[in-house]
Formats: C-alpha cells, structure tokens, sequence
C-alpha cells in the first residue's frame, strides 16, 4: 500500500488512478467537515412517517438489517456523532453488545455546502478523466460494527474514503479470495492471508480502483465515520447513460437506488387479458406505451436531452443537487450577481438556464438570455437593470416558449432571476462567489 504526504490530481492519474490503492495524508482542503457531515446526516434520516426507515437509508445492529427506526437514527439533541454513538450505547443493549452501522446513500444531497465543496474537489480529477456520464455517489458510513454489514465484495466503483471521525481500516484483496460463486461473503477470516489493510483517521483520504475487493472494519471498538465518493469505471452500460439523459428522474429516484424498477407500472396479478374484439388494451398496457411513446418522440427527447444535459453539466458529476431554497421576492433596486457559472441551452419553444445541478425555462429570447447572463457574470447589477427593455407584455419574437417556461416579460424575468437565486446560482450584494 502506497502512503502519499501531499495530494495532487496530477500524480494522482498518472501514477494511481485505475491502477492500485493509495493512502494520503492529512489532506487540505477536504471537503467533508464533521459538523455538516452530522447536520446532513440528521436531514437524511428524517422522513415525515416515522416508521419505515428512509429508503436511502440503512440502518443495521450486528449482521441484522433494521427495517424501522426505534428511535435508532440520529437525532438533533445528539449534538455530534459521539453523542449519538453515546445515547444509542446507553440505551440499547443491542447495539452495546452488537455495534451499529449507519449508511446513508446519495449523501450529498443533503448539505448545499458540503455538495459545493465536494464538488470543487473532484473539478480538478474530472479535468483530467472526463466527467462522469451517470454521476459519482456518494455515502456515508458511520457506526462501531465490527464490519461493513454486507461482508467482502467488489463495486462496479472507484472509491475515494474520507476519513471524517475515530480511526477506520480498510481491508483489501486484489482479487476475489474464494471460488465459489457468492458475490459477497460475511465471515471472511480463511481469506486474511491474503488480504493487506490500510488505517485512516480523520484528514484521510484513501482511493482504490474498482477491481479490488474490500471490506470495512472499525479499529477496536471505536467509533468511526466517513464518507466514500464512488465513480462508476467497472460494468457500465449504455442503457445507464440513455435512462439517466432520457428519463425525466425526480430527487427520489436519484436517492433510491431501486427506484428505478419501478419506472414502469406494476403488472397487477392475475393479469386478466379481455377479448380485443370488444374491449380496449388493459390500463397496465396502455401506461406502458405511453411510457416508450415518449421514447418515439423526437422532439421530446431533442428537449429532454437538452435540459439533463444541462443539469449534469452544473451538477460537476454530482446529482441529485441539494433541493432549492424558496425563491425570495427580489425588488428593482436589489443588486445581485452570479455566484457560479449559469449554462443555458434551447429546447424547440424556449431557452433553458441551469446552474447547480437544477433548470428552468423560460420564453426570453436567446438576446434577452444572453444579455441577462452576462451582466450577471460581472460584479454586480441592479434587478431593475437587468430587466432593462423589457415590459409587462411579452412580444411575439419571444414566443410562447411552452406551458411551464416563464413567461418573457418584465415579472417573468424577474421570477427568472428568483428561481436561480433558488437554485444558489445567484446571490445579492455581499454574497461570496462560489468559484469557477
């Protein structure tokens, strides 16, 4: 196992990237600081019905999957993760005995900050490799189990492990250690021989490729936390690229990792099929061509394209993107400007802007949009300013630019402006400018 004392992209790719493990030390800046890392935690565990556990979430007590909370998922009082390590030891005499492991997947949707910082890490890796088409994940772990719940196993991922909180070990093997054909195994001992191990603390940054099998293991009986950002390199399918760029995907299904299978309507069982002659195609059926008709329709998927494009784009390969703030009124003599680079795009009836991972569109002409974009990439200028020619009649060169685009007046640009100070890509005089 390589151990490094200085961190650079650079050596990173050439000499690491794709190829073996490597540990680094005490890396600056991380993105990942323990205190926004709790606060997200809290905002993904809590869900409005307190019995199921959040499906992007997994709670286990030893080898055992929990399947509702039991008062076992952080909780704002806890204050950090030691004391939630420290309420669930005095309370539970399972997770005394047993140890707990907390996993929350697409983890960094839940902190604008920590996503901004996540994100201006991996600029400089994706510089020299490419954007990820379908998107890094990231996750959490954090318990005192004596191992990761599902045992040995392989990701289709490349993995970088920050450490956040308490000491952690990796425990690698370089190819798979057993012959037969279980893809993941609990009780691994027969194979440490031939495994090597690599610790981390807080600071940390571990990477390994996709090819190694690994485990995670905490250090004693200490508690540990730390989250994984994967890159997909192993296994992909172009079908991952066509359903990520083609289908409309809400917050949910970008967080649930099963969501996906239930894109298509249940086939309810028995499935009674009438007589064609005189009645029409069951209602499963008909959903279903309704869903690949959108698939036929050039024009659709033209625009769709076109507006997925532009969200990965602004996401910088991380989605889903935390939710957007409520959009704040914003008065004439307001002076705003960009906080991070707005894209935007056509679609067959109006323009699109995106930033931060989130669009919207709107009837403006591509003029109006241009102009509007590139006042607000300067230092700072007034609403009224902005709005400049516009009135409170939009004008037939503009168009109608479809049923949901905002409308090209005077207040439509004015919710323009609103929605991307929404989505953070705009901020008022004496907010700071996220960098480019």
């Amino acid at each position: 196992m390589s151990v490094e004392a200085r961190f650079d992209w650079g050596e990173f790719t050439e000499r690491y990237w794709d190829r073996q493990p490597v540990l680094y030390k005490s890396v600056r800046p991380i993105p990942f600081e323990e205190g926004e890392v709790f606060q997200a935690a809290l905002r993904a565990t809590h869900a409005p019905d307190p019995y199921p556990i959040p499906s992007h979430t997994q709670f286990a007590v030893g080898r055992f999957q929990q399947t509702t909370p039991g008062g076992r998922l952080p909780r704002a009082s806890d204050g950090t993760f030691e004391g939630y390590g420290r309420r669930l030891a005095a309370t539970d005499a399972d997770v005394r005995s047993d140890g707990y492991a907390l996993i929350v997947h697409a983890f960094h949707g839940f902190h604008a900050g920590q996503w901004e910082r996540e994100r201006s890490f991996f600029a400089g890796l994706w510089e020299r490799v490419g954007l990820p088409t379908t998107g890094a994940i990231t996750t959490l772990f954090h318990g005192t189990y004596e191992h990761t719940p599902v045992g040995v196993h392989k990701d289709r991922f490349a993995t970088f492990l920050f450490a956040v909180q308490g000491r952690k070990r990796m425990r690698f093997w370089t190819h798979r250690p057993w012959t037969h054909g279980a893809t993941t195994v609990l009780d691994y001992e027969p194979y440490l021989a031939e495994s090597f191990t690599a610790e981390v603390e807080p600071g940390d940054l571990l990477y390994w490729p996709a090819g190694h099998y690994h485990v995670g293991e905490t250090v004693g009986e200490s508690m540990a936390t730390s989250v994984n950002v994967g890159v997909p390199r192993e296994d992909h399918r172009a079908a991952y690229d066509l359903d990520d760029l083609l289908v409309e995907h809400d917050t949910h299904s970008l967080m649930d990792p099963d969501a996906g299978l239930a894109r298509l309507p249940a086939v309810p069982a028995p499935l009674s099929v009438p007589d064609p002659a005189t009645a029409g195609l069951p209602l499963v059926f008909e959903q279903v061509l309704h869903a690949f008709g959108t698939y036929t329709d050039a024009s659709r998927m033209r625009d769709r394209a076109t507006v997925q494009s532009l969200r990965a784009w602004t996401a910088g390969g991380l989605r889903p993107a935390p939710r957007p703030e409520e959009p704040r009124a914003l008065r004439d003599d307001t002076v705003v400007r960009a906080l991070a680079p707005i894209l935007w795009g056509e679609t067959a009836q109006a323009r699109v802007c995106a930033v931060n991972g989130h669009a919207t569109t709107t009837a403006l002409s591509a003029a109006h949009v241009t102009r509007l974009l590139r006042l607000l990439d300067g230092p700072g200028t007034s609403v009224r300013d902005l709005l400049g020619p516009l009135t409170d009649e939009a004008r037939a060169e503009d168009g109608m630019g479809g049923e949901e685009a905002l409308p090209a007046t005077r207040e439509g640009a004015r919710r323009l402006l609103e929605t991307l100070e929404s989505f953070r890509g705009v901020g008022r005089s004496g907010h700071r400018r996220r960098s480019r």
